[in-house]
């Protein structure tokens, strides 16, 4: 089997020759393993971030590449003319904020001013009918292109062609309300003024629809939808069900319609909404991180998602690779790979992103065990 025919195996309940391995990157690991790279350019540059993704592949021996970012600006040094070298950070100053780069992890906005405000105080027309950015984390966004919104997938599968499984990635309309109104805002908001909350979602949700179908024309075979805040860690099942689950459901449709697979990524605690969340219709989950970084129980999740959903999981990228000994990856994985492996549709992955400093041995020796122990 190809690398891709492997992937998509996986996703599809059939068996393949070996467990696939497909693991998502921090931005900081992969910059740690690319010391020549400029963290700015790694950012803005398409070419430099795709050969990067490219790279990093090739180095993990990977069965897919994840595209985390796409709509990058072929005219970005113009654009972000303003850069400061300073120690070893670079900075990018903006109108409203500045970007602090290091090799470390995601660039750090700091703003010039406070940017929340209470829902009441939004007008619905100020949210884009095109999303033009994407919320990478707190106060953190990367501008879209809206003229060239796929050139990062072009660029990739030029290079790897029908070989490996590539996936594009699209942020759930929680994380752009959060963004739009800050955490703690956003949360207040869904108690005091829930249905002005439902018209921002559902806003936002026109928009990634959109963006959504576009993306599923390019040649990819799987979109993640990130939904990292959707946890127990922030909401209750019962928000879940009401001010995630309606909104996700439509992007997941949008995303089946086009005949691709698509998985729900949500960190931490989900072992309380394993149900809630296949109700969306997705294809599969991932993350499904173990105690103590979440509490989903794999054997059990197994049981309980049957084959209704694959799932990408669920190495523990903190307590495992990064502070665990070659004894206790091999252990850990081994026992992971013998749990998810039976009756197909699994997919050995990190959990979350593989942690900026989790040395890039503990991550090669995956291949090794999916070798050994992953063989159907």
């Amino acid at each position: 089997m190809t690398p891709r025919e492997r992937i998509l195996a996986a996703m599809n309940f059939e068996i393949p020759d070996r467990v696939p391995l497909m693991c998502q990157m921090s931005i900081g690991h992969m910059l740690q393993q690319l010391p020549n790279i400029s963290p700015v350019e790694f950012w803005f540059d398409v070419k430099t971030f795709a050969e990067g993704l490219i790279q990093l592949r090739e180095l993990y021996n990977f069965d897919g590449i994840l595209i985390s970012l796409h709509g990058h600006f072929k005219n970005w040094r113009e654009i972000y003319n303003q850069i400061e070298k300073r120690d070893n950070k670079e900075i990018v100053y903006l109108q409203d904020r500045k970007l602090i780069f290091t090799s470390e992890d995601l660039p750090l906005p700091e703003f010039y001013s406070p940017r929340e405000f209470p829902s009441s105080e939004l007008d619905l027309i100020n949210i884009p009918e095109e999303i033009d950015y994407i919320p990478v984390s707190s106060g953190l966004h990367f501008n879209i292109d809206l003229s060239n919104k796929f050139e990062v997938v072009e660029l990739i599968y030029k290079k790897v062609g029908e070989e490996f499984s590539i996936h594009g990635e699209i942020t759930s309309p929680f994380d752009y309300f959060l963004d739009l109104l800050g955490y703690e805002n956003a949360l207040i908001s869904l108690i005091e003024n829930p249905e002005k909350c439902k018209l921002i979602l559902q806003k936002f949700t026109n928009g990634l629809a959109k963006l959504t179908r576009e993306m599923c024309d390019q040649p990819i075979d799987a979109i993640k939808i990130s939904s990292p805040f959707a946890g127990a860690g922030f909401i209750s099942p019962r928000f879940y069900q009401e001010f995630v689950l309606p909104f996700e459901s439509q992007i997941i449709q949008a995303i089946k319609e086009k005949n691709k697979f698509v998985y729900l990524h949500t960190c931490g605690a989900i072992n309380d909404r394993l149900e809630l969340m296949i109700e969306s219709g997705t294809s599969g989950l991932e993350c499904l991180d173990p105690r103590p970084l979440g509490d989903v129980d794999l054997h059990e999740a197994k049981k309980r998602l049957g084959k209704k959903v694959f799932i990408k999981g669920n190495i523990d990228s903190v307590n495992t690779l990064l502070h665990g000994d070659e004894n206790r990856i091999i252990s850990n994985v081994k026992e992971i790979i013998e749990v998810g492996k039976p009756g197909g549709g699994f997919i050995l992955s990190t959990a979350c992103s593989i942690a900026p400093f989790v040395p890039q041995k503990n991550v090669r020796i995956l291949f090794e065990l999916v070798n050994e122990y992953g063989k159907y």
